[in-house]
């Protein structure tokens, strides 16, 4: 389709001219552009090869669910920050329904899923320090322990404090510290209290308090519901 403007007069050059302004589909959003709406190197390209600025800048992207290309407003931020390939547009994030395969609840989202199937977990797993059998996760034992009311370690700052001690002394640990232990010469130096957030995901780099949380945390965003064990 070509059609034909007038360009506006300029004394200098190009007076009383017209020129030919063309339109063309986008090769990657299907969208019918003026030419004004692709770079000159995209228009260069020919139809059937040139995207439009939006599309060159990011500003849409197929959902990975549906295959529909969405501009980036239906998308949420959440789902536009995991990036091309894995981004799913609002109707499809609010339709979609995650089930579980024990009791056939469905969940908005797989966090949601994973949250609930610890409901399912049997309590099997034991307290790291008065080895008392009632907990369905690592996480649950060691918030037992930190709650202090575990009769092996009593009091909350004291917990804490111990809980942090052991977990600097532990190589593989290390990882998962905000503060790493220094090393001198005499070794590591352990003796510089408790930061207020002495946990950190080395995934994606969130704090934590407590360790319960971490733990929680690789269980339920990174499938980790082991972590003590490698310790």
């Amino acid at each position: 389709i070509r059609y034909k403007i007038a360009c506006p007069s300029n004394n200098n050059n190009n007076n009383n001219k017209n020129i030919e302004k063309m339109s063309r589909c986008c090769a990657e959003c299907d969208t019918w552009c003026d030419s004004d709406e692709f770079s000159n190197n995209q228009w260069r390209k020919g139809p059937g090869n040139s995207r439009c600025t939006d599309c060159v800048n990011g500003w849409g992207r197929t959902c990975a669910q549906c295959s529909d290309y969405c501009m980036h407003y239906e998308f949420s931020n959440n789902q536009w920050n995991k990036g091309e390939g894995s981004s799913r547009c609002k109707d499809c994030v609010e339709s979609y329904a995650y089930s579980c395969g024990e009791c056939g609840k469905t969940f908005q989202n797989q966090n949601n899923l994973n949250m609930h199937m610890q409901v399912h977990r049997s309590r099997t797993v034991s307290c790291p320090v008065c080895g008392e059998m009632r907990f369905k996760s690592g996480a649950n034992a060691v918030q037992h322990v930190e709650s202090g009311y575990c009769s092996g370690c009593r009091g909350g700052g004291n917990a804490r404090n111990q809980i942090y001690e052991f977990a600097k002394k532990q190589g593989r640990m290390r990882q998962y510290l905000t503060d790493v232990p220094m090393l001198t010469n005499g070794g590591y130096d352990y003796d510089r209290g408790v930061p207020e957030y002495p946990y950190c995901c080395p995934v994606c780099s969130i704090s934590f308090r407590n360790l319960s949380q971490l733990m929680q945390h690789q269980d339920q965003k990174h499938n980790n519901h082991r972590m003590l064990t490698n310790f």
